[in-house]
């Protein structure tokens, strides 16, 4: 286990915080939900109908849970009042609220929103789309935020300088603004010091360094970089970059020479979902890494998203950042 696993895992058992599985009759997210207890990581509450999980559970030769079991039917009568007074203003019924109240995904944002649980992980059957729509619509922005993004935490092995990358955005904003740009990174840097709890190094990433190449789409990179740059002036903020100077620092010596991140960066700005999304997915696939997400930024509490290729591990994990997170909301 990776030093940053560890600690994740170390910090998540000192909050002892409770988070909600919504998706809990599929079986990589009731074995995640037995570890998290066992290990006390924890404490799940798996949002399932009593009777399929039973069953489930005896075919997967799993004991008795020691966590908590919501059945959804409960959740949907509990909570459908809540639910119509969070979107009466959108012209909502009280039937239709009870509707809405009866799917798992908005019964677990309504948990956290009322403190009932301290966070929220899906994902593994649901679209990254469904879970951040859900999570805006019943969690709410975090103050002061327009835009929700995301990012993975890459976790690589112990043979790179660095344990763990943040990757940003790979999950939510498919063509970033400027604007965009600077809250992916503004919230790109929270996320690294809330997990690493260090300063990061931060590299707006390009298929140029330091105006190597010329294309419009360069402008609002460069902008939004001198913007985090300026917002946080005793932090390691560059750009724009290509991927190698950005993280080897015998490139960076040639092509970005003087770089304050000099070939180190630990949180990479991606310029769109594309190159995110692909360089993420290359990541994990060819270089083994662990990718865990994508992690959605600038909610008011952490309700946070799978890849529906996710494994056991990935949720108990992302169940630790979630844990974590839950302490800053």
């Amino acid at each position: 286990m990776t030093a940053f696993k560890a600690e994740l895992i170390e910090r998540a058992k000192q909050l002892d915080r409770r988070i909600a599985l919504p998706e809990g009759e599929d079986p990589r997210v009731i074995r995640a939900a037995y570890q998290l207890a066992d290990t006390r990581i924890a404490r799940p509450v798996l949002i399932c109908d009593g009777a399929a999980f039973e069953s489930e559970r005896r075919s997967m030769g799993l004991p008795e849970p020691n966590f908590e079991i919501a059945e959804p039917s409960s959740l949907q009568r509990k909570y459908g009042d809540t639910v119509f007074e969070i979107r009466k203003h959108k012209g909502i019924t009280r039937q239709e609220a009870l509707d809405r109240a009866a799917d798992r995904m908005v019964q677990a944002a309504v948990m956290l929103r009322l403190d009932d649980v301290d966070g929220v992980v899906a994902g593994a059957v649901h679209t990254t789309a469904e879970t951040v729509r859900t999570g805006i619509q019943f969690v709410g922005l975090a103050p002061g935020i327009q835009w929700v993004s995301s990012f993975f935490a890459m976790i690589l092995g112990e043979g790179r300088g660095e344990t763990a990358l943040i990757y940003a955005d790979c999950g939510v904003i498919p063509e970033p603004s400027e604007d965009q740009l600077v809250a992916i990174g503004n919230a790109s840097i929270r996320s690294w010091r809330q997990l690493a709890q260090t300063d990061p190094r931060v590299a707006f990433l390009a298929f140029s360094s330091y105006g190597s190449a010329e294309h419009e789409s360069l402008v609002p990179i460069r902008s939004a970089m001198q913007r985090v740059r300026a917002e946080h002036p005793t932090l390691k903020v560059d750009g724009e970059l290509q991927a190698d100077s950005a993280l080897v620092p015998h490139v960076a010596k040639r092509k970005a020479p003087g770089s304050p991140v000099e070939g180190q960066a630990n949180v990479l700005i991606f310029p769109n979902l594309h190159a995110g999304n692909i360089a993420y997915k290359l990541t994990e696939r060819l270089a083994g890494a662990m990718a865990l997400g994508p992690v959605i930024q600038g909610l008011a509490k952490p309700m946070n998203d799978l890849s529906r290729g996710c494994h056991t591990e990935d949720i108990v994990l992302v169940s630790a950042i979630t844990a974590i997170q839950s302490e800053f909301a």
